[in-house]
């Protein structure tokens, strides 16, 4: 899910891998059965956790990072096109769009009679503020630089060399109508601008109450997407209630509850009591879960990919003989099995199984073929490596790896498993720091040109749309915000092959032959594994448990709701379903 998607072990605590991964990813299944009744209005009430977190990190799409947030934030807003359940783009705000001659503008027609939520009508101008403020330097956006860097003149704005975007490479010629200019031909462009901090945010509001202050006035205003918000208790829950302003199918459903979970584990507690319709599943509980009857099982694969990274500016991970070793040194499969009963596959990919562009023929570094690891060779490279940098053990510096378990007995039984297998192949102890998920969030684009930031960490990507280039440019590219493991942006023996690796991928992003264009991520997506820019570790896919009694529901490869789906999502007279009487 984007730093984007970005997820931690825990948010669902348990994951299936199915060889139908490319079918399903293009599609989506919906749990909905052949005859099914609605229940009374008292009953159309979803009770949807956020496991592993006290509550969201922002509901700001200008700053959204990562999926618990993104949750709450497609709720409320949406911007001109965004992806369906096919991963697909599909005009959202936008009743149409084009490509100009040029080949660099692009020109958005909008639907008649928008508004936001409080009724005032939403024109062109609100779009256009809105991806000028996501680029404004006094947000501080993380991910606006990401996937809002191909509109024209971007890095001016960021800078701070330009007062707005607007009259320049945003043009309204009138109130139905944006124009955005490109500064490339880039096939993805609107998949880059399906991302949240392209959505639509009302004026007024954010100039009553301040960037910082806006969203936790929410209950006045502010969104055009099908929900509004009518509580948000923070470290508690958020009430999201139909907003009758909204352009598209009108929900059917009267409300929808997000407590949060702190302890993603109490999660599946939560359901196994009615407290909630829907969970993630702790191994522990995998085979209870898969005999619970009426079909409250599901295995939904994800585009998710769990990866380690290491910091190349921070001793000893920029040297890459010791990196490649702590990369080898590791048995997946041991993981993949020991820890979650085979509810995941390891993978030494940083694109994964059903994206456009995966390499069936990509290998762990130095061509090591699956995904055991190679302890004779990462013995040899961790000797090699201490020698180059003049390292004995009793001098290599101390290292920490910074997770987050979000309360998931799963994610700290595989942290402790990895810790072992460092000390027993490499004779290294490694300290584990266990920190709040939001901490995580934080601490990660910290270590972006920061020799003393985080010296590595665990968290995952979900895809953000289906190409490469979300995998690969948008994470390691030279300037990309994303890029906080310090790929191309160091000092060591390898930089100029780094470098080239950038380069690569940068002509790929534009590269209008599509088949060249895949071969070139290819060689460059087998580059970063060697360097091992990423340490992936296994492709991650959600094993859930839901009530019988929520209908309509498409499972996709992202796990978010398109926003139209809300108009076929009720609940049912089937059961069991959670107790909603208290939130009536």
């Amino acid at each position: 899910m984007q730093l984007g998607k970005i997820m931690k072990r825990g948010f669902l605590p348990t994951f299936l891998m199915l060889i139908a991964m490319l079918m399903v990813a293009c599609g989506g299944t919906t749990n909905q059965g052949p005859t099914v009744t609605k229940a009374t209005a008292d009953k159309q009430i979803l009770i949807s956790p956020l496991s592993g977190i006290a509550d969201i990190k922002t509901f700001d799409p200008g700053l959204s990072t990562d999926a618990p947030s993104i949750t709450a934030i497609d709720m409320v807003y949406t911007g001109l096109v965004q992806l369906d359940d096919k991963l697909q783009i599909k005009d959202q705000l936008a009743a149409s769009h084009s490509l100009g001659a040029d080949g660099l503008t692009w020109t958005f027609k909008l639907k008649d009679g928008l508004k936001f939520s409080d009724g005032t009508p939403l024109t062109s101008a609100d779009v256009a503020y809105s991806i000028d403020r996501a680029l404004d330097p006094a947000l501080k956006s993380i991910t606006s630089p990401a996937y809002l860097n191909l509109v024209k003149d971007s890095d001016q704005r960021l800078a701070g060399k330009v007062k707005t975007l607007i009259g320049d490479s945003l043009l309204t010629p009138d109130p139905q109508t944006i124009s955005i200019i490109t500064n490339a031909k880039a096939a993805y462009f609107l998949d880059a601008l399906s991302y949240s901090c392209s959505y639509v945010v009302e004026k007024k509001l954010i100039d009553k109450y301040g960037n910082d202050k806006f969203t936790d006035h929410l209950t006045e205003g502010g969104g055009d997407g099908p929900w509004t918000v009518s509580q948000y208790i923070h470290g508690k829950e958020i009430d999201f209630v139909p907003n009758p302003n909204y352009y598209g199918p009108k929900p059917l459903l009267k409300k929808v509850v997000m407590p949060f979970y702190k302890q993603a584990d109490t999660t599946y507690k939560a359901y196994q009591v009615g407290q909630v319709d829907g969970s993630g599943v702790p191994s522990a509980d995998l085979a209870a879960a898969k005999a619970l009857p009426n079909g409250q099982f599901h295995l939904i694969p994800n585009l998710w990919i769990s990866y380690y990274a290491m910091n190349f500016l921070t001793p000893p991970f920029n040297n890459l003989k010791i990196r490649q070793a702590f990369a080898l040194a590791i048995d997946k499969d041991a993981i993949a099995h020991s820890v979650y009963k085979d509810t995941v596959t390891a993978t030494n990919h940083i694109v994964p199984a059903g994206m456009p562009g995966y390499d069936a023929a990509l290998t762990g570094p130095l061509g090591v073929k699956g995904t055991k690891g190679d302890p004779t060779q990462a013995k040899t490279l961790f000797t090699q490596g201490m020698q180059e940098a003049g390292y004995t053990l009793s001098t290599l510096p101390p290292i920490t790896f910074t997770v987050a378990t979000g309360g998931s007995a799963d994610a700290s039984h595989e942290f402790q498993a990895v810790q072992q297998m460092w000390q027993n192949t490499l004779g290294v102890s490694v300290k584990i720091e266990t920190v709040d998920f939001n901490v995580l969030l934080n601490d990660i684009p910290a270590a972006t040109n920061n020799p003393k930031g985080l010296q590595m960490w665990s968290i995952g990507w979900i895809a953000d749309y289906p190409d490469p280039q979300d995998w690969l440019s948008l994470q390691f590219a030279k300037g990309a915000a994303n890029n906080n493991s310090n790929f191309g942006q160091n000092n060591s023996a390898d930089a100029a092959q780094q470098a080239a690796t950038q380069d690569l991928m940068k002509q790929a992003d534009v590269n209008p032959d599509q088949a060249s264009r895949m071969q070139q991520y290819n060689q460059a997506e087998q580059q970063l594994v060697n360097d091992v820019a990423w340490l992936p570790m296994y492709q991650v896919n959600a094993t859930i448990v839901r009530k019988p009694c929520v209908a309509g529901v498409v499972d996709n490869a992202q796990q978010l709701t398109p926003p139209d789906d809300w108009g076929s999502i009720f609940i049912s007279t089937q059961t069991p379903c959670a107790d909603t009487t208290s939130f009536q």
